[in-house]
């Protein structure tokens, strides 16, 4: 096995994500998603704080090869980090990353990132403790709107992301009374030079199939608004919920039938955003 770390903010995180694997088998490992391939977690480290650890196994020898020309876990979420950074959009700061090599093929990529400690998933903290949060109408729309304008604020930058869901978007009260918005899972950021509207549109409907569970109809169709920044038209929002409805399905499909997402293929919307 080689290992090769491909940053660190300092000496000290380097030798944190060099003992990834001992502080993630510790006592003092609380882990937040273990799966097969998958286990990510939070831990206490004297002197530095809190952080959160992710590794992420690769299957295979040839699944290893194909991961090092495409680009790691964690290669790819250092270059999320750094276009979103870029435009001032939040995130996990990176402190260290690393790649366990085998016979020429990756077969293991670790990300430690600072821990989001008064953050959380976007249903969990508009719902609240008992969804009692939940109830306040004004206080969802708030978040919802701030929720919206993130999002345009990314795609207006040129980048998009392979998974917006909400339990990828993470927010935090703010000193001003307001809202922060987080993006998280940074290895499915890409970069555009103009998001087109089908892209868009595809992000939003990934994002509204996580939402309907929390979310009344009326309430996305208002988010959908808060995002183009205006209502449009009766005409104009008869076509575009049209295409929306279009393109769910479509997912719907595919998710269905265990096929890759395909972006759909959309009209251009009269009068919208591009």
């Amino acid at each position: 096995m080689r290992t090769v770390v491909l940053y660190a903010r300092s000496p000290e995180w380097r030798a944190i994500v060099e003992r990834a694997d001992e502080l993630m088998a510790s006592p003092d490992f609380r882990a937040f998603k273990s799966e097969a391939r998958t286990r990510a977690g939070f831990v206490d480290l004297p002197g530095v704080g809190s952080a959160f650890i992710k590794r992420v196994e690769v299957p295979s020898w040839s699944r290893g090869i194909y991961t090092r020309l495409r680009g790691s876990r964690a290669r790819r979420s250092l270059a999320g980090a750094a276009m979103l950074a870029e435009y001032d959009l939040a995130h996990p700061e990176p402190l260290a990353a690393m790649d366990i090599y085998h016979a020429g093929a990756i077969r293991a990529s670790y990300l430690v990132s600072r821990a989001l400690i008064n953050a959380d998933s976007l249903s969990r903290f508009m719902l609240g403790p008992g969804e009692i949060k939940g109830r306040n109408v004004h206080r969802r729309k708030q978040i919802s709107d701030t929720v919206a304008a993130q999002i345009r604020r990314l795609h207006e930058s040129g980048i998009y992301t392979r998974d917006l869901q909400e339990t990828n978007i993470m927010v935090e009260d703010n000193e001003a009374g307001g809202f922060k918005v987080y993006f998280i899972d940074l290895e499915d950021f890409r970069r555009a030079a103009k998001v087109s509207w089908d892209r868009r549109i595809t992000n939003l409907v990934h994002l509204d199939r996580s939402i309907g569970r929390f979310l009344c109809r009326a309430a996305r169709l208002d988010f959908l608004y808060s995002y183009l920044g205006h209502k449009p038209d009766r005409a104009t929002a008869r076509k575009m919920i049209a295409e929306v409805k279009a393109a769910r399905e479509s997912i719907d499909r595919r998710k269905r039938r265990g096929a890759p997402t395909a972006k759909p293929v959309v009209a251009p919307l009269a009068g919208g955003t591009r």
